[in-house]
């Protein structure tokens, strides 16, 4: 029989406080607060989410450590969002993590927030299988747009990145041009259901084979509702559904075009997705489709474990743990931090 190996994920990032337990691979308790007083802003408010995180953070990991029916004492180490994010936000998970670490005497943890985006596939759990090394990572959120070439658990090289804005950017503000309140990228998606995705063409920006760019994007969505709107002033309702079609198809098309230059220079066709983004519907049918036209394996991951969550962080942290990867006392957040 397996020893119970209770590790403890903190994820602080942004604006979710999340704790999580997971016991060899299998996550026993998943707890996420979201934070509701952004949307009054339009977007994340730095300050702001710091502060919640302060009362967020004591209850949460009560409430995982509640929901795993364990006592603290039986962890075996601490894991914890480092870095990249919001200073001020992982500011509070870092302290809070190094505290109770000490106070436990058990080891600490560093994790970077993208791999675990990554390592999250790795988690056991139903419907979800685990990809073979080396497969290509397609990192997609509010932050981050990147492929990454992944050899070994921590053997990890961005190959393409974004040049300006991230893609959960470009489906935010498209949103915000259309009306939408925020966050309006899984907006998008609900009407691009119902829509038809080649009713407005929208140009794909011409950046390197792996690079993406996503500025110019954004550009086009608002002068074409600013020109369709002075014919028209109730253009974007009448027709919403279509245009969310349309943006969203482009970007997946686009999305997919740089998957298809990745796999044509690595040889790898295995691909995993991560991150806020890869809950969007139209980029996991394009995967899925890629299996029966491009011969691809394809890896998304369950619903939970793609928007900021502690499992995957508790996860690095027990890969981490079995190679005794542990940070010293000392360590300090950072809001950049490369793969």
């Amino acid at each position: 029989m397996m020893q119970d190996c209770y590790i403890l994920g903190i994820e602080s990032s942004c604006d979710d406080t999340a704790a999580a337990v997971i016991n060899n691979g299998e996550v026993v308790s998943n707890v996420v607060a979201t934070q509701q007083i952004h949307k009054e802003y339009g977007g994340v408010v730095p300050e702001l989410a710091s502060r919640a995180h302060q009362q967020n953070i004591v209850p949460v990991v009560h409430q995982a450590l509640h929901k795993a029916n364990i006592d603290k004492k039986d962890l075996k180490a601490i894991a914890f969002t480092r870095g990249p994010g919001l200073m001020g936000s992982l500011l509070v998970g870092t302290s809070f993590a190094k505290s109770l670490a000490m106070g436990l005497d058990i080891p600490l943890i560093d994790v970077n927030h993208m791999q675990a985006h990554i390592l999250a596939h790795f988690i056991k759990a139903d419907e979800q299988r685990a990809p073979s090394f080396p497969f290509l990572a397609l990192t997609i959120s509010g932050g981050h747009t990147q492929i990454v070439k992944v050899t070994d658990y921590f053997e990890m090289e961005v190959i393409g990145e974004t040049l300006d804005d991230a893609v959960g950017e470009a489906f935010d503000k498209s949103a915000k041009i259309l009306g939408l309140p925020y966050p309006g990228g899984p907006l998008i998606d609900k009407y691009a259901q119902e829509g038809n995705p080649k009713a407005y063409p929208f140009t794909k920006p011409k950046v390197s084979p792996l690079d993406f760019s996503f500025s110019g994007l954004k550009t086009a969505v608002l002068y074409f509702v600013e020109r369709e709107t002075q014919n028209d002033p109730d253009f974007v309702k009448k027709n919403m559904a279509d245009i969310c079609a349309s943006i969203q198809y482009t970007i997946v098309d686009y999305l997919m075009d740089k998957l298809k230059n990745a796999v044509a220079e690595t040889g790898i066709k295995e691909i995993a997705i991560g991150g806020g983004v890869s809950a969007n519907s139209g980029i996991r049918k394009a995967l899925r489709d890629a299996e029966n036209d491009l011969g691809w394996t394809t890896y998304i991951p369950k619903f939970e474990y793609c928007t900021d969550n502690a499992a995957m962080i508790a996860m690095v942290g027990e890969l981490k743990y079995k190679q005794q990867l542990f940070a010293k006392n000392n360590v300090v957040a950072t809001a950049r931090m490369k793969i």
